[in-house]
């Protein structure tokens, strides 16, 4: 007989797990701590529903190419239903520069290279409504409260969970397995490290907070065109942008900021501002505007932003047998990425192969400690260098200096190396493959530049020299200092009106 689950948490991490183990014969039991989503559609699910366990639900979301073939090849039914919500498919083609559309030539893989994009809420909302029809039991409004666990041999075993339903009543879940998928605010490491389970964690501040804004685009109003000199994404230095296009008309502004950016911070709060701002970056301006759309949020922020990876294995020990932690739970990198949701299915679908491979219990917390590793360490790494870089440049910016001074050769080296490859990518085609299938998760970060061809490329763009390929990277936009005023004489008109 197969062996029982509990998963903590039915986000998308937690559905994906459950339903991978499910296709695999597990009986599993998903418990919820919110509501289900409303019954209606999906915009009363955006607007309605309290997702208090996941604090990035009305963020920005995209599953990226490795997750989203992962996830059509193995429930194709699935992705269908996304199609009919009106998620977005955007392939290899839609990502070119228009300049290069007219170039291409489809290869073997772009048919792979798409991403998904549709509001959380949506995603969230499809996933669970496929999964209530699938083979899984899920409990909604419980609160999970503890563990029941077994010590043996100076192991701790775990048993199941206890919870509380919504009307107060306290019971217990017993399963050959738990697992976590209760994201950043889990408490079961707190729990089995009161019981003698040794967990350590490794914890970087990526040091930003980043505000989001949901728009929807007037009727008759059609998305503005691609453009290379005026993109819809990018990074000032002093401030990170993006527009995430979703269903429907709907789309969502993102503005990052460094922790030290204290007066736009407090300014970005106000919606009237935060549109400001926008119409103050030629590529946002493009979508923002009373002719243009609506506003249908208010502007929020989300903060406290750690690249955490939390280690469960200690001199070849588990901290616990037949327990688990996944996506979010177990590593989390900085959400402006894009890779969260991504990160956690791939770990979803790691441990459901492992589960299903490896019966041995002890082999089998190794086997997930070291798997763990090998698919999701590249990823978090390159995205704590890249959160590294973004702090670097913005206290240089706020000490006065230019965006792309450097200081020493490897500064240098490094810089120039960077914007040959955003040049490369941006002008020739097979870089941009490479570089795309890296973002995507298709290959390890990185590995693009591995190919010959690639490496031979970015080197004649660096001979080219700096000048030449940092205007790539340069954004149109106001400077930080141009910002702050603009925003000052606003703020003393409104008070004086």
């Amino acid at each position: 007989m197969s062996e029982s689950v509990v998963i903590v948490g039915a986000g998308i991490t937690g559905l994906c797990t459950g339903l991978a183990l499910a296709k695999n014969g597990h009986p599993v039991t998903l418990v919820e701590r919110d509501a289900p989503p409303p019954a209606g559609d999906v915009d009363e699910a955006f607007f309605q529903w309290n997702r208090r366990g996941a604090a990035q639900f009305r963020h920005p979301h995209a599953f990226l190419a490795a997750m989203s073939n992962l996830l059509e090849n193995s429930f194709p039914d699935l992705i269908e239903e996304f199609w009919h919500a009106g998620a977005r498919k955007i392939t290899f083609k839609d990502m070119l520069p228009p300049e290069l559309e007219s170039e291409y030539v489809a290869e073997p893989g772009d048919e792979k290279l798409w991403l998904l994009m549709c509001r959380r809420a949506t995603m969230e909302t499809v996933f669970r409504r496929y999964a209530e029809r699938s083979n899984l039991t899920i409990l909604s409004d419980t609160q999970v409260t503890g563990t029941l666990i077994e010590k043996a041999d100076d192991m701790i075993d775990v048993k199941g969970i206890k919870v509380r339903n919504r009307d107060g009543e306290d019971t217990e879940i017993h399963a050959d397995i738990v697992i976590d998928a209760g994201g950043r605010n889990s408490k079961f490491k707190e729990w089995l490290a009161d019981e003698g389970a040794k967990f350590s964690s490794e914890d970087d501040d990526a040091e930003i907070v980043y505000y989001t804004r949901h728009y929807k685009l007037l009727d008759g109003v059609e998305e503005p065109e691609r453009r290379s000199d005026m993109p819809s994404a990018g990074d000032l230095g002093y401030l990170k942008f993006g527009v995430f296009p979703g269903e429907g008309g709907h789309f969502a502004v993102i503005i990052c900021l460094p922790n030290h950016e204290h007066e736009l911070r407090e300014a970005i709060k106000d919606g009237e501002t935060f549109d400001q701002i926008c119409q103050g970056i030629p590529g946002l301006a493009r979508w923002i505007g009373p002719e243009k759309c609506t506003s249908t949020t208010s502007s929020f922020g989300f903060g406290d932003i750690h690249a955490i990876w939390h280690h469960s294995v200690h001199d070849q020990k588990p901290a616990a047998l037949n327990f688990f932690s996944v996506g979010d739970a177990a590593v989390r990198t900085n959400p402006l990425y894009g890779r969260g949701c991504s990160t956690g299915v791939i770990h979803a679908h790691v441990l459901a192969d492992l589960i299903q491979e490896e019966k041995d219990p002890l082999r089998r917390a190794l086997s997930f400690a070291t798997k763990t590793e090998e698919e999701l360490r590249p990823i978090f790494n390159a995205s704590l260098n890249e959160d590294r870089r973004g702090i670097k440049r913005a206290k240089s910016i706020l000490e006065g200096e230019e965006l792309d001074k450097t200081r020493g050769f490897k500064q240098w080296f490094g810089a120039a190396f960077g914007d040959a490859i955003g040049r490369a990518s941006r002008e020739k085609i097979h870089v941009l493959r490479g570089a795309m299938r890296s973002f995507n998760l298709m290959e390890k970060p990185g590995d693009f530049l591995k190919d010959w061809p690639t490496r031979m490329t970015i080197l004649r763009y660096m001979i080219k020299g700096r000048k030449h390929n940092a205007a790539i990277r340069l954004q149109r936009g106001p400077k930080r200092q141009e910002m702050l005023e603009i925003l000052r004489a606003e703020h003393k008109t409104v008070n004086t009106a």
